[in-house]
Protein backbone atom coordinates (compact mmCIF):
# COMPACT_ATOMS: atom_id res chain seq x y z
CA UNK A 1 0.00 0.00 0.00
CA UNK A 2 1.14 3.27 -1.10
CA UNK A 3 2.37 5.65 2.33
CA UNK A 4 1.58 9.36 2.24
CA UNK A 5 4.54 11.83 2.42
CA UNK A 6 5.06 13.07 6.14
CA UNK A 7 2.82 16.45 6.38
CA UNK A 8 1.99 18.31 9.60
CA UNK A 9 -1.48 18.22 10.80
CA UNK A 10 -2.65 21.74 11.70
CA UNK A 11 -1.41 23.12 8.22
CA UNK A 12 -2.23 20.02 5.18
CA UNK A 13 -6.03 21.07 4.23
CA UNK A 14 -5.75 17.68 2.16
CA UNK A 15 -4.89 15.15 4.58
CA UNK A 16 -7.29 12.40 5.06
CA UNK A 17 -9.24 12.81 8.49
CA UNK A 18 -8.44 10.36 11.21
CA UNK A 19 -11.44 8.54 10.68
CA UNK A 20 -10.30 7.40 7.65
CA UNK A 21 -7.02 6.42 8.75
CA UNK A 22 -7.11 4.42 11.64
CA UNK A 23 -9.38 1.81 12.97
CA UNK A 24 -9.85 1.19 17.23
CA UNK A 25 -8.14 -2.41 17.70
CA UNK A 26 -10.76 -4.49 19.99
CA UNK A 27 -12.93 -1.85 19.86
CA UNK A 28 -16.83 -4.03 20.80
CA UNK A 29 -14.22 -5.76 23.40
CA UNK A 30 -13.04 -2.51 25.13
CA UNK A 31 -16.34 -1.00 25.29
CA UNK A 32 -18.14 -4.21 26.48
CA UNK A 33 -15.63 -4.43 29.20
CA UNK A 34 -15.91 -0.62 30.35
CA UNK A 35 -19.84 -0.59 29.74
CA UNK A 36 -20.77 -1.69 33.35
CA UNK A 37 -18.96 1.32 35.13
CA UNK A 38 -20.45 4.03 32.77
CA UNK A 39 -23.52 3.88 33.98
CA UNK A 40 -23.93 6.76 36.31
CA UNK A 41 -25.01 10.07 35.32
CA UNK A 42 -21.87 11.42 34.77
CA UNK A 43 -18.86 9.24 33.82
CA UNK A 44 -15.58 9.64 33.46
CA UNK A 45 -12.76 7.90 31.51
CA UNK A 46 -9.34 8.61 31.00
CA UNK A 47 -8.14 7.42 27.11
CA UNK A 48 -4.16 7.45 28.38
CA UNK A 49 -3.37 6.51 24.60
CA UNK A 50 -5.65 8.87 22.65
CA UNK A 51 -4.10 8.55 19.05
CA UNK A 52 -6.57 9.60 16.65
CA UNK A 53 -9.35 9.37 19.12
CA UNK A 54 -11.12 5.91 17.50
CA UNK A 55 -11.91 4.77 20.78
CA UNK A 56 -12.80 7.90 22.47
CA UNK A 57 -15.05 8.99 19.44
CA UNK A 58 -17.19 5.40 20.14
CA UNK A 59 -17.30 5.73 24.00
CA UNK A 60 -18.67 9.16 23.48
CA UNK A 61 -21.46 8.32 20.88
CA UNK A 62 -22.71 5.46 22.54
CA UNK A 63 -22.92 6.94 26.34
CA UNK A 64 -24.24 10.62 26.02
CA UNK A 65 -23.64 11.50 29.86
CA UNK A 66 -19.72 10.32 29.79
CA UNK A 67 -16.87 12.53 29.61
CA UNK A 68 -12.88 11.27 28.14
CA UNK A 69 -9.81 13.01 29.34
CA UNK A 70 -7.53 12.00 26.33
CA UNK A 71 -4.19 11.87 27.10
CA UNK A 72 -1.59 11.69 24.47
CA UNK A 73 2.45 13.12 24.45
CA UNK A 74 2.10 13.32 20.94
CA UNK A 75 0.86 16.91 19.44
CA UNK A 76 0.15 15.83 16.17
CA UNK A 77 -2.62 13.23 17.58
CA UNK A 78 -3.97 15.33 19.14
CA UNK A 79 -4.53 17.70 16.42
CA UNK A 80 -6.18 15.18 14.57
CA UNK A 81 -8.41 14.09 17.36
CA UNK A 82 -9.49 17.64 18.08
CA UNK A 83 -11.22 17.74 14.72
CA UNK A 84 -12.60 13.92 14.73
CA UNK A 85 -13.81 14.90 18.76
CA UNK A 86 -14.64 18.77 18.13
CA UNK A 87 -18.82 17.66 17.35
CA UNK A 88 -18.50 16.60 21.25
CA UNK A 89 -18.16 20.15 23.17
CA UNK A 90 -16.89 20.03 26.94
CA UNK A 91 -17.25 16.03 27.00
CA UNK A 92 -14.00 15.64 25.33
CA UNK A 93 -11.09 16.82 27.22
CA UNK A 94 -7.66 16.64 25.26
CA UNK A 95 -4.49 16.77 27.72
CA UNK A 96 -1.18 16.98 26.44
CA UNK A 97 0.27 14.42 28.53
CA UNK A 98 2.35 11.08 29.06
CA UNK A 99 0.38 8.42 30.64
CA UNK A 100 2.13 7.76 33.82
CA UNK A 101 0.53 11.09 34.67
CA UNK A 102 -2.79 10.68 35.07
CA UNK A 103 -3.25 11.08 38.98
CA UNK A 104 -1.63 14.69 37.85
CA UNK A 105 -3.79 15.04 35.33
CA UNK A 106 -6.78 14.26 37.20
CA UNK A 107 -5.63 15.96 40.44
CA UNK A 108 -5.24 19.29 38.24
CA UNK A 109 -8.32 19.16 37.54
CA UNK A 110 -10.56 18.64 40.93
CA UNK A 111 -11.48 15.08 39.50
CA UNK A 112 -10.61 12.65 43.21
CA UNK A 113 -11.27 9.18 40.84
CA UNK A 114 -12.52 8.05 37.28
CA UNK A 115 -14.78 5.31 35.94
CA UNK A 116 -12.23 3.80 33.37
CA UNK A 117 -9.15 4.31 31.91
CA UNK A 118 -8.09 2.93 28.64
CA UNK A 119 -4.72 1.72 27.45
CA UNK A 120 -4.07 0.95 23.39
CA UNK A 121 -0.16 0.57 23.96
CA UNK A 122 2.45 0.78 21.26
CA UNK A 123 3.11 2.69 18.07
CA UNK A 124 0.13 4.31 16.60
CA UNK A 125 -1.06 4.34 13.12
CA UNK A 126 -0.74 7.89 12.78
CA UNK A 127 2.73 7.58 13.62
CA UNK A 128 3.83 4.63 11.49
CA UNK A 129 1.79 6.11 8.73
CA UNK A 130 4.09 9.22 8.73
CA UNK A 131 7.37 8.47 7.22
CA UNK A 132 9.29 11.43 7.84
CA UNK A 133 8.63 10.60 11.67
CA UNK A 134 11.11 7.06 11.42
CA UNK A 135 8.69 4.72 13.12
CA UNK A 136 8.30 1.89 10.27
CA UNK A 137 11.26 0.39 8.56
CA UNK A 138 9.20 0.07 5.57
CA UNK A 139 10.53 2.86 3.80
CA UNK A 140 13.70 5.45 3.98
CA UNK A 141 13.10 7.95 6.63
CA UNK A 142 15.11 9.64 9.27
CA UNK A 143 16.10 7.57 12.46
CA UNK A 144 13.84 9.26 14.72
CA UNK A 145 11.04 7.97 16.21
CA UNK A 146 9.88 10.39 18.53
CA UNK A 147 5.99 10.31 19.97
CA UNK A 148 6.98 13.96 20.69
CA UNK A 149 9.06 15.25 18.41
CA UNK A 150 10.10 18.35 21.21
CA UNK A 151 12.12 15.25 23.04
CA UNK A 152 15.41 15.72 22.79
CA UNK A 153 16.57 11.56 22.07
CA UNK A 154 16.18 10.49 19.22
CA UNK A 155 17.11 6.95 17.32
CA UNK A 156 19.86 8.73 15.74
CA UNK A 157 21.87 9.61 19.04
CA UNK A 158 20.90 5.88 19.81
CA UNK A 159 22.39 4.15 17.57
CA UNK A 160 25.37 6.81 16.88
CA UNK A 161 26.06 7.91 20.58
CA UNK A 162 25.52 4.59 22.61
CA UNK A 163 28.34 2.31 23.46
CA UNK A 164 28.23 -1.41 22.42
CA UNK A 165 27.38 -2.77 25.59
CA UNK A 166 23.95 -0.14 26.18
CA UNK A 167 23.36 -1.11 22.10
CA UNK A 168 23.11 -4.76 23.04
CA UNK A 169 21.41 -4.42 26.46
CA UNK A 170 18.34 -2.31 24.88
CA UNK A 171 18.03 -4.48 22.11
CA UNK A 172 17.74 -7.59 24.35
CA UNK A 173 16.05 -6.07 26.43
CA UNK A 174 13.66 -4.21 24.46
CA UNK A 175 13.87 -6.08 21.08
CA UNK A 176 13.92 -9.86 22.57
CA UNK A 177 16.85 -9.93 19.79
CA UNK A 178 19.03 -12.86 19.77
CA UNK A 179 21.23 -11.31 17.71
CA UNK A 180 21.94 -8.04 19.74
CA UNK A 181 25.90 -9.00 19.79
CA UNK A 182 26.07 -8.82 16.47
CA UNK A 183 24.02 -6.11 15.62
CA UNK A 184 25.72 -3.83 18.50
CA UNK A 185 28.91 -4.65 17.19
CA UNK A 186 27.78 -3.96 13.44
CA UNK A 187 26.74 -0.60 14.06
CA UNK A 188 29.55 0.60 16.52
CA UNK A 189 31.87 -0.84 13.17
CA UNK A 190 29.52 1.20 10.80
CA UNK A 191 29.55 4.24 12.59
CA UNK A 192 33.91 4.81 12.79
CA UNK A 193 33.26 5.66 9.32
CA UNK A 194 30.17 7.39 9.31
CA UNK A 195 26.77 8.49 11.14
CA UNK A 196 23.95 6.16 10.58
CA UNK A 197 21.39 9.12 9.78
CA UNK A 198 17.97 7.06 8.10
CA UNK A 199 15.83 4.05 8.75
CA UNK A 200 17.25 2.74 5.34
CA UNK A 201 20.90 2.82 6.09
CA UNK A 202 19.99 0.63 9.54
CA UNK A 203 17.64 -1.88 8.11
CA UNK A 204 20.82 -2.79 5.50
CA UNK A 205 23.05 -2.65 8.45
CA UNK A 206 20.90 -5.35 9.73
CA UNK A 207 20.78 -7.30 6.88
CA UNK A 208 24.00 -8.19 6.78
CA UNK A 209 24.37 -8.07 10.49
CA UNK A 210 21.57 -11.17 10.87
CA UNK A 211 22.28 -14.48 9.35
CA UNK A 212 19.86 -15.29 6.22
CA UNK A 213 18.68 -18.59 7.56
CA UNK A 214 17.02 -16.55 10.48
CA UNK A 215 15.88 -13.69 8.40
CA UNK A 216 13.76 -16.48 6.37
CA UNK A 217 12.22 -17.64 9.53
CA UNK A 218 11.89 -15.21 11.82
CA UNK A 219 9.92 -12.20 9.68
CA UNK A 220 11.24 -8.82 8.67
CA UNK A 221 15.26 -8.36 10.22
CA UNK A 222 14.29 -4.57 11.67
CA UNK A 223 11.41 -5.80 13.64
CA UNK A 224 13.11 -6.38 16.90
CA UNK A 225 15.32 -3.57 16.32
CA UNK A 226 13.27 -1.01 15.74
CA UNK A 227 10.44 -2.17 18.48
CA UNK A 228 14.05 -1.75 21.00
CA UNK A 229 14.71 1.41 19.33
CA UNK A 230 11.28 3.16 19.43
CA UNK A 231 10.75 1.73 23.24
CA UNK A 232 14.13 3.24 24.35
CA UNK A 233 13.91 6.26 22.63
CA UNK A 234 10.30 6.98 24.41
CA UNK A 235 10.85 5.32 27.71
CA UNK A 236 7.81 3.70 26.99
CA UNK A 237 7.88 0.25 29.40
CA UNK A 238 9.49 2.52 32.57
CA UNK A 239 6.81 4.60 31.67
CA UNK A 240 4.10 1.58 31.51
CA UNK A 241 5.14 0.16 34.67
CA UNK A 242 4.58 3.57 36.90
CA UNK A 243 1.03 4.23 34.60
CA UNK A 244 -0.78 0.64 34.80
CA UNK A 245 -0.79 0.86 38.68
CA UNK A 246 -1.63 4.62 38.83
CA UNK A 247 -4.48 4.08 36.99
CA UNK A 248 -5.98 0.97 38.86
CA UNK A 249 -5.34 3.53 41.65
CA UNK A 250 -7.46 6.52 40.02
CA UNK A 251 -10.29 4.37 39.48
CA UNK A 252 -13.61 4.51 42.13
CA UNK A 253 -15.28 1.47 43.37
CA UNK A 254 -16.71 -0.61 40.29
CA UNK A 255 -14.38 1.40 37.78
CA UNK A 256 -12.64 -0.61 35.45
CA UNK A 257 -9.19 -1.06 33.62
CA UNK A 258 -8.81 -2.10 30.07
CA UNK A 259 -4.91 -2.74 28.26
CA UNK A 260 -3.95 -3.88 24.78
CA UNK A 261 -0.51 -4.25 24.06
CA UNK A 262 0.78 -5.60 21.41
CA UNK A 263 4.13 -7.28 22.26
CA UNK A 264 5.31 -9.72 25.73
CA UNK A 265 6.96 -7.07 27.15
CA UNK A 266 4.08 -4.72 27.69
CA UNK A 267 1.64 -7.63 28.40
CA UNK A 268 3.66 -8.61 31.53
CA UNK A 269 3.37 -5.23 32.72
CA UNK A 270 0.04 -4.90 33.12
CA UNK A 271 -0.37 -8.48 34.13
CA UNK A 272 1.80 -7.89 36.95
CA UNK A 273 0.04 -4.69 37.92
CA UNK A 274 -2.95 -6.02 38.28
CA UNK A 275 -2.13 -9.07 39.89
CA UNK A 276 -0.26 -7.40 42.71
CA UNK A 277 -3.48 -5.84 43.51
CA UNK A 278 -5.80 -8.86 43.24
CA UNK A 279 -4.70 -11.18 45.54
CA UNK A 280 -4.88 -10.94 49.26
CA UNK A 281 -2.41 -9.30 51.16
CA UNK A 282 -3.11 -11.08 54.60
CA UNK A 283 0.40 -12.85 55.24
CA UNK A 284 0.87 -16.44 55.54
CA UNK A 285 -0.95 -18.60 58.05
CA UNK A 286 -2.72 -15.88 59.56
CA UNK A 287 -6.05 -16.79 60.75
CA UNK A 288 -8.52 -14.15 59.62
CA UNK A 289 -8.05 -12.26 56.44
CA UNK A 290 -8.84 -8.42 57.61
CA UNK A 291 -10.34 -5.67 55.31
CA UNK A 292 -7.08 -4.17 54.71
CA UNK A 293 -5.61 -7.53 52.80
CA UNK A 294 -8.38 -8.01 50.85
CA UNK A 295 -7.89 -7.99 47.24
CA UNK A 296 -8.48 -4.42 45.62
CA UNK A 297 -9.48 -5.21 42.04
CA UNK A 298 -10.85 -8.36 40.34
CA UNK A 299 -9.21 -9.67 36.86
CA UNK A 300 -12.05 -9.49 34.32
CA UNK A 301 -10.22 -11.77 31.67
CA UNK A 302 -9.26 -15.06 31.33
CA UNK A 303 -5.69 -14.47 30.72
CA UNK A 304 -4.55 -12.48 27.96
CA UNK A 305 -7.49 -11.96 25.81
CA UNK A 306 -6.78 -11.69 21.68
CA UNK A 307 -8.58 -10.79 18.83
CA UNK A 308 -10.88 -12.68 16.55
CA UNK A 309 -9.61 -14.23 13.49
CA UNK A 310 -12.50 -12.20 11.60
CA UNK A 311 -11.01 -8.85 13.31
CA UNK A 312 -7.08 -9.57 12.02
CA UNK A 313 -8.94 -9.93 8.40
CA UNK A 314 -10.12 -6.43 8.56
CA UNK A 315 -7.64 -5.01 10.69
CA UNK A 316 -4.12 -6.69 10.45
CA UNK A 317 -2.55 -4.58 13.22
CA UNK A 318 -4.83 -6.23 15.46
CA UNK A 319 -2.75 -9.37 14.88
CA UNK A 320 -0.79 -9.24 18.21
CA UNK A 321 -2.99 -7.45 20.24
CA UNK A 322 -3.49 -8.86 23.77
CA UNK A 323 -6.10 -7.48 25.75
CA UNK A 324 -5.82 -7.45 30.09
CA UNK A 325 -9.27 -5.66 32.61
CA UNK A 326 -9.62 -5.30 35.70
CA UNK A 327 -12.63 -3.57 38.08
CA UNK A 328 -11.81 -1.87 41.40
CA UNK A 329 -13.80 -3.49 43.78
CA UNK A 330 -13.08 -1.59 47.19
CA UNK A 331 -11.29 1.83 48.18
CA UNK A 332 -7.11 1.88 47.12
CA UNK A 333 -5.07 1.22 50.18
CA UNK A 334 -3.02 4.01 48.72
CA UNK A 335 -6.11 6.61 48.58
CA UNK A 336 -6.06 9.74 51.06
Amino acid sequence: MERRPWVHAETSAGMRPAHERHVPVLLERCIGLLEPALQGSSSIVVDATLGMGGHTENLLDRFPRLTVIGIDRDPQAHALAAQRLKRFGSRFVPVQAVYDEISEVLSTRGIPSVDGVLFDLGVSSLQLDERERGFAYSYDAPLDMRMNASDALTAEIIVNEYDENDLRRILRNWGEEKFAGRIAKALVEVRQERRIATTGELVSILQKAIPAAAQRNSGHPAKRTFQALRIEVNGELETLERAVPDALNSLSVGGRVVAVSYHSLEDKIVKRAVAALAVSKAPKGFPVELEEHQPEVKVLTRGAEGPTDQEVDSNPRAASAKLRAAERIRESRTAA
